[in-house]
Parts: structure tokens; sequence; C-alpha cells
């Protein structure tokens, strides 16, 4: 998980902040509960919640 974590927040301006990487983190526990404990699968869940955080926000 934390090889997923950290390569998914080198995206982030010096690797995120604290709330985005927690995000990301908890996206990766849950799929991780849920059997999802290869790398590659990892990878995707943190790419996922990557994208979701650096979506624009609606007003």
């Amino acid at each position: 998980m934390e090889v997923a974590l950290e390569k998914a927040c080198s995206h982030f301006p010096n690797g995120g902040d604290h709330e985005s990487r927690k995000y990301v983190a908890r996206k990766l526990m849950q799929s991780a509960e849920d059997g999802n404990t290869t790398l590659g699968g990892l990878d995707v869940v943190a790419h996922r919640a990557v994208q979701e955080l650096s979506k624009p926000k609606s007003a």
C-alpha cells in the first residue's frame, strides 16, 4: 500500500498535503480490506483517488 500511495501522491506538488494523502490512503485501505491486495490493483485505486481530488469542484 505504501508504494501505491507514494507513487500516486508523487503527482501532487511536494507529494501532496496531509488531507490529500489521507484521502488516498483511506481509499487504499478500503480496497485492501475488500481483498484487493496486488500492487497493480492498489495502483489503480490510488490513481483514481488522485483523479477524484484533482477534479474541479462545481460551484
